[in-house]
């Protein structure tokens, strides 16, 4: 006998779920911020063709405006995760910074818990969003209404995986930038 204590397979189980938890944030986070940043990109350049088709081209086009307030719309949730993942949202630092130990992780839990919950709901009424407006079409483009609600769901869910990755992984960029 080696002396070496064995580990239960339970004990082993909790790291590497916390690892495949970390590593789903990873790629979705990464996901998340070059989608957004290809939409705002998307959203400039309809911008300028807007300006140029109005004013250089005197015709006006009638579908830049309205799309570029849906892809806004995925620009926001996808940006959300972004900044839920890296801790850049406004949240309760003075009292996080002021506690230790156990207060510490109770407060941390409790914000953590809180923001789970806004998420879900906006999950549950997202989804049932979306489900509503499934026949409605754009006023001027021929798309689907789901298509711009669903950011609602898509960028919650995101936004979940990226709040318990944050919980066990933390990433206090705006405390750390904070003076």
């Amino acid at each position: 006998m080696s002396g070496a204590v064995p580990v239960p397979s339970a004990a082993r189980a909790v790291p590497a779920a916390r690892r495949a938890l970390l590593a789903l944030d990873r790629y979705t986070t990464e996901l998340a911020s070059a989608a957004g940043c290809a939409l705002l990109t998307v959203i400039c350049c309809l911008g300028l063709w807007q300006v140029v088709s109005r004013f250089l081209l005197s015709q006006p086009s009638s579908w830049t405006e309205e799309l570029m307030r849906r892809l806004l719309i995925w620009c926001v949730m996808l940006g959300v995760v972004v900044a839920f993942r890296r801790g850049a949202l406004v949240s309760v630092d003075l009292m996080l910074r002021s506690l230790r130990g156990a207060w510490h992780q109770a407060v941390r839990a409790l914000i953590t818990g809180t923001t789970l919950l806004f998420l879900g709901v906006l999950l549950w009424f997202g989804t049932e969003l979306l489900w509503r407006v499934r026949f409605q079409t754009f006023a001027s483009l021929d798309l689907s209404m789901a298509w711009a609600y669903a950011a609602l769901p898509v960028g919650a869910a995101l936004a979940m995986v990226a709040v318990v990755a944050q919980h066990f992984d933390p990433v206090n960029e705006e405390l750390e930038n904070a003076q």
